[in-house]
């Protein structure tokens, strides 16, 4: 492609230029992160990659098949480099964060082993008698195999009758075979024991909901899990079509119906499991869904500060048994709140009822709310103009809770073991820094509809509910991360509620969802031996079984900085540092952030500069083979709009960093960088099953930039939240035919909703592709379809070209000269980057 044919920058949000004179680069020589993504790509999809220590896993955004050999796939863990410094000296020479992320539900590929699930009956599996950490491949056996070595502690722990196998001439346990513990990574062991069940919440001094049974002190039975969906029914609610949308979707999930392609749909409910229906306004509305009834009768609490729930029996039920009586339900929802005037819903409320339901078991709150909750427990005064406080230590406060009852339910929902997810429809600003956090704190997931249109945005709710309802998920969560000898965790990030210093409360923990760890050397390693971790998580799955998840992973150690550097993995410590940054947004202003991050990156470069290619020029920027497309990863993370320069609101800020703080690491590489396609460039043969194998291979990638744009294309770029088709002013009115139906630019609706199914090569293509995305993550984001310099919607599209100058930030060019000018800088001063003030107001 030639340059001077690319097109000019579509409309976006302005960005920082470089200050001071730079040398001319040729874009196309510096580091692409798409020429590693389809090299990765090319290498792995059509190999087996097996875990044992010793080599480069695959990249998170690689499809790729895992052998579990005794380290868990990097689907369920991935680490910042896989070979650990062996002290904290060499640790800080590198400066890579030392960090983990796990995500121990992630989907699977369909090619892989399923998890294997261990009963070991009513003893429970073994434990170490020391640190309480689970048996695992890499344990070692005594005293011919009446005990085995902890490999996190070097305890010595007796083995059970039951459990005992005599050893082989290598030391090994002749029933090894039939052991899945003892081979596999990941494991799943059943467990029966009191000690294994959810513990009772703490003691607080009063209740925040009327009960007339006092307090349980007692664990929590296993049992299977209940949803409560809660549905404002406001004013508010109702003429935005909002309500009218919930109660759609919600039928057509629990019984099955027709998507808004035709396509007809099996029930995504659960099986086994229970539901409960509340409405609120200024009042809460519970239901009795009795199948002994054919209607729905209504109680209604309208006293907020003594919040209690009316019915015992009939609340939570089978939805097949009383399909007559929730159908019912949600038809006359709509009629009778027709003609409301109640401008208000009590969101503390419904929480808190959804609270007094669920304690003493756990369960799901899925929450559907349109208006600021200005009633009732929590209650917010509307947001007034927060522009005035961009740039000041008061900025700090968009993002914490403006009323401490937020807090307090979240925490009390984490230890009750119930999550909370929610669906916001709103047309006004509703405070997600406030009610975000108990989406957050509990485990769920927030949904974000802003100026909600059923036309555009029900089947996108559609597709986030039948998500969350069909996703791996479990509750009532206690997870804890263990490390070997000379390793200690020294921070958490993610999505939960610390409940010690070792323990985290997470009411629900699915797969879309990640923790991560930050690691620190508590004495020097051994690099004759290997280093572990353990991460394991107590919970009861849907259908109300107590398990133990456990993910192991073996590690080597390096004494030399070159092999921290070649087992580095960028993604891992690319979203550490999306974590790190999202976290301090409670404490610190943005732009120490944005300066933080460059520092971050500049670091790490610089501590491969001194210590595996001392011998070159300073002038020369040298970049480690694993970290080629650090800095443009971390200008990445300086446009995601929570720490975008510009005003944008405190709600899109919030839900965002709430987000990325949750997001696996595979999400967060496709979030910050977004998948960027020339769609009128196809090949013939691609994204079309192959005539003999049946197999699809799909296009590559291109860089995400307008330089690499013509003016005659249909471009197609995809962040995991939003999918924008880009279509050129000169394109062909043929490509307009095969792909839209229409042959003229000005004919394309800008509010279709969807790709129109035609009979034609490029339509098959392009379809196949939106669907194979769509299984790779399990649901359709919202797509936009933008004409050059047509459409407004255009700068969101311009916006997620990360190589440009935009976001209130720098293009990737001036961004990799600020990056060598700080190296340069360091390596002449013999100085670091963070530790002078003179590189933090520098003008470049």
């Amino acid at each position: 492609m030639h340059a001077n044919r690319h097109i000019p920058q579509p409309p976006h949000s302005a960005g920082e230029p470089y200050r001071g004179l730079r040398a001319r680069i040729d874009p196309n020589q510096i580091p692409s992160p798409v020429d590693a993504i389809e090299s990765d790509k090319q290498q792995w999809e059509g190999r087996t990659y097996l875990t044992l220590p010793g080599d480069n896993p695959p990249l998170s955004t690689t499809d790729f098949v895992a052998f579990d050999q005794g380290n868990s796939s990097p689907k369920f863990v991935r680490v910042s480099t896989w070979n650990i410094p062996s002290s904290s000296h060499l640790a800080r020479e590198c400066d890579i964060p030392l960090a983990a992320v796990f995500q121990p539900f992630a989907d699977l590929d369909p090619r892989e082993e399923p998890i294997p699930v261990v009963d070991c009956g009513s003893a429970g599996p073994p434990r170490c008698e020391e640190c309480r950490g689970y048996i695992n491949p890499w344990c070692t056996w005594t005293a011919g195999g009446c005990r085995w070595k902890c490999n996190m502690c070097n305890h010595e722990t007796q083995v059970s009758a039951d459990y005992f196998s005599n050893l082989d001439a290598n030391l090994i346990p002749m029933d090894l075979p039939n052991r899945p513990e003892l081979n596999k990574g990941t494991i799943d062991f059943v467990v029966s024991g009191k000690e294994y069940l959810a513990p009772p919440p703490l003691p607080r001094m009063s209740s925040s909901y009327f009960s007339v049974d006092p307090p349980s002190s007692q664990p929590r039975e296993p049992k299977p899990l209940d949803y409560l969906f809660a549905l404002d029914v406001s004013v508010d609610a109702v003429r935005s079509g909002f309500l009218k949308s919930v109660c759609v979707v919600l039928r057509d999930l629990l019984y099955g119906g027709t998507s808004h392609d035709g396509i007809e749909s099996e029930s995504s409910f659960p099986r086994g499991c229970r539901l409960a229906i509340l409405t609120y306004d200024t009042s809460l509305h519970f239901y009795n869904l009795s199948p002994a009834s054919p209607l729905a009768s209504m109680m209604v609490v309208s006293d907020l500060d003594e919040i209690f729930v009316p019915l015992r029996e009939g609340l939570f039920v089978d939805p097949w048994e009383s399909r007559v009586a929730i159908e019912g339900l949600l038809e006359a929802l709509l009629d009778r709140y027709l003609h409301t005037i109640t401008d208000n819903a009590t969101l503390g409320g419904a929480l808190l009822a959804g609270l007094a339901s669920l304690a003493g078991r756990g369960g799901h709150i899925i929450v559907f709310q349109s208006v600021l909750p200005a009633v009732g427990p929590g209650a917010l005064e509307p947001l007034g103009d927060q522009t005035s406080l961009y740039g000041t230590e008061k900025e700090r406060t968009m993002f914490l809770p403006r009323h401490q009852a937020w807090r307090d339910i979240a925490e009390e929902c984490s230890e009750e073991g119930i999550g909370v997810s929610m669906f916001l429809g709103m047309n006004k600003p509703i405070d997600v820094g406030s009610i975000g956090i108990v989406s957050s704190t509990t485990g769920g997931e927030l949904f974000f509809h802003p100026r909600f249109d059923p036309t555009r945005d029900q089947h996108v709710m559609a597709s986030q509910l039948q998500r969350l309802l069909t996703r791996t998920t479990v509750y009532n969560c206690l997870l804890r991360v263990r490390c070997s000898n000379g390793l200690r965790i020294s921070k958490y990030y993610g999505n939960f509620h610390e409940r010690s210093v070792t323990d985290l409360d997470i009411g629900i923990l699915d797969a879309d969802k990640a923790i991560s760890v930050q690691i620190e050397h508590s004495r020097k390693l051994d690099a004759r031996e290997y280093a572990f971790l353990q991460c394991a998580v107590l919970h009861t799955t849907p259908e109300g079984q107590r398990r133990v998840r456990s993910c192991n992973l073996a590690l080597q150690v390096a004494d030399l900085a070159a092999n921290v550097f070649r087992f580095a993995d960028m993604d891992a410590v690319v979203c550490q540092l999306a974590r790190e940054s999202m976290a301090n947004l409670t404490s610190r202003r943005i732009a120490h952030i944005r300066e933080e991050l460059t520092d971050r990156c500049s670091s790490i470069l610089l501590g491969y500069r001194r210590n595996c290619a001392a011998a070159t020029s300073a002038s020369q920027l040298i970049l480690p083979e694993a970290f080629r497309a650090l800095p443009v990863y971390t200008l990445a993370i300086t446009k995601c709009k929570p720490l975008k320069g510009r005003n944008v609101s405190a709600d899109v800020r919030n839900y965002h960093a709430q987000k990325v703080l949750s997001m696996g690491v595979r999400a967060t590489m496709q979030h910050l960088y977004p998948h960027l396609l020339a769609l009128h460039d196809l090949e013939g043969n691609i994204a079309l099953p192959d005539p003999v194998t049946r197999q699809m291979s799909f296009p590559s990638l291109m860089r995400s930039s307008h330089t690499y744009m013509e003016a005659h294309g249909v471009y197609l770029i995809d962040n995991e939240d939003l999918m924008i088709f880009w279509v050129g002013l000169s394109v062909s009115p043929q490509i307009l035919l095969d792909l839209f139906g229409v042959d003229d630019i000005t004919a394309l609706d800008r509010n279709t909703i969807q790709l129109p199914a035609l009979d034609t090569r490029l339509s098959a293509q392009v379809r196949n592709i939106l669907t194979h995305r769509h299984m790779q993550r399990g649901r359709t984001p919202k797509m936009l379809f933008v004409r050059q310099n047509m459409d407004g919607t255009e700068i969101e599209f311009s916006d997620m070209l990360i190589e440009d100058q935009n976001n209130a930030a720098m293009s990737y060019i001036d961004y990799l000269c600020l990056i060598h000018k700080q190296i340069n800088a360091a390596l002449t001063n013999n100085g670091s980057i963070s530790g002078g003030p003179s590189l933090r107001g520098s003008p470049w």
